[in-house]
């Protein structure tokens, strides 16, 4: 299990096995896994057996599901049935719960004669503990060492489920009273641990997901729309998604925000660069061609969108503009020659095509060789490399067919306007 599990006790076991570098073997620890567990036959007896592996990124389970209740056993039932429910998905594996259960134990309850004695959960909880426990009654001094003195009962005696028929209680008014004749016991299995989340009796599934089978948003959304909702409902809890899908949706809020304001202080840069409202406009269309090309892109190779995909995207928003700047900042210039403005189009389009090429080829050439990266440690950029390469390519094309339409659209519009309000003062066409 990769030395993760945070289960102890007599009855959990485990086994850490190290592999040589990835770099240096052939087989990925995903095959591994597999052909290792192809060849397990699991004994009689045994409840729960996972193979799982460490893996990079943030920390916690591809899937993690919480469930609070007020019923630690209603929990532990939910729990089985949703691990069984994930079992059902290709690609997941290492389905558990942290609520396993417990040694068998013998649960008591008193009888009337004993509460009519007197006795109470506590008094008779704490001489049973005595007997098979013992208690500390003295503590002396034999040379260098302290020696303790507790009292319980003989080893053979408390090693045998039978003594239990020869106990005596002793009752408040000094008087015994056979064990049997006191309790009734249960014999019921118990949970190992009672957790807690936020106050509240809580337990968690978690489960690993192969990203080349399945995908751990997109089961947590299949089991959102049905499956959880109902389970909530037959046993009476409620249920959240923690670990990285937590993290995730956090981080996609912090982005959302990022992205308002990132695309704020370009325009408001653009705005001083150029003196205009207008302009900026122009230049920051170029945006989302830059993002339906990375997306794009993430769909042609068949990579998932990542956080890291969406690092790059904003990288991707200030690198796009790059090539309307140029287009946009040379037909400004000509437009203050008296260029007409078809003429000042067209001379842009064709005076700043290289320009923008080399601007565009020459980030995508230094971003290809990552593409290609064969090694694991690379394996995790490639998203954000994607989203760039992919975005700005697909960007430039469309701005150079887009923008000049875009700058003819204005300029046609910034005449009307212009005319619009020499009417409106009174001014005649042409005038001061």
């Amino acid at each position: 299990d990769g030395g993760r599990s945070t289960q102890r006790g007599d009855h959990f076991g485990s086994l850490q096995v190290e592999l040589v570098s990835p770099d240096a073997r052939e087989v990925r620890n995903r095959a591994f896994i597999a052909h290792w567990r192809g060849l397990i036959r699991e004994p009689a007896g045994l409840e729960n057996f996972t193979i799982s592996e460490r893996v990079g990124g943030p920390p916690g389970k591809d899937l993690d599901i919480r469930l609070t209740g007020a019923d630690p056993l209603a929990l532990k039932a939910a729990a089985i049935d949703l691990r069984a429910q994930l079992a059902t998905f290709p690609g997941v594996s290492a389905v558990e719960d942290d609520m396993p259960f417990g040694p068998e134990q013998l649960v008591f309850r008193l009888t009337p004669e004993a509460l009519a004695a007197g006795l109470t959960v506590a008094q008779v909880g704490d001489q049973l503990r005595t007997a098979y426990d013992g208690r500390l009654v003295q503590i002396y001094q034999d040379g260098r060492d302290e020696v303790e003195v507790r009292v319980r009962l003989p080893d053979a005696e408390r090693d045998r489920i039978g003594s239990l028929d020869r106990l005596q209680l002793r009752t408040p008014d000094g008087a015994l009273m056979p064990l049997r004749s006191a309790v009734t016991f249960d014999y019921r299995r118990g949970l190992e641990v009672l957790r807690h989340a936020e106050g509240r009796l809580a337990g968690e599934v978690t489960g690993d997901v192969d990203r080349e089978v399945n995908n751990s948003n997109r089961i947590l959304a299949t089991l959102g729309e049905g499956f959880l909702p109902e389970l909530a409902s037959r046993y009476g809890i409620d249920y959240s998604f923690e670990g990285r899908a937590a993290d995730q949706a956090e981080t996609l809020g912090d982005m959302k925000r990022g992205l308002l304001f990132a695309l704020a202080l370009i325009y408001l840069v653009l705005a001083w660069v150029f003196a205009s409202y207008g302009w900026p406009l122009v230049v920051m269309t170029a945006i989302p061609f830059g993002l339906v090309g990375a997306i794009a892109g993430h769909w042609l190779l068949g990579i998932d969108l990542t956080v890291l995909s969406l690092f790059g995207l904003f990288g991707l928003s200030g690198i796009v503009v790059n090539d309307s700047i140029i287009l946009v900042t040379f037909f400004k210039e000509l437009r203050e020659r008296d260029v007409p403005v078809q003429e000042a189009i067209v001379q842009a389009a064709c005076l700043r095509l290289r320009a923008v090429l080399l601007t565009t080829l020459t980030t995508i050439a230094g971003l290809v060789p990552l593409l290609f990266e064969g090694s694991l440690q690379a394996q995790f950029l490639i998203p954000m490399a994607v989203s760039i390469s992919f975005g700005l390519g697909f960007a430039t094309v469309l701005v150079l067919l887009v923008i000049p339409t875009l700058l003819s659209l204005h300029e046609s519009a910034a005449g009307r306007i212009s005319r619009l309000l020499r009417s409106l003062r009174g001014t005649p066409e042409g005038a001061a």
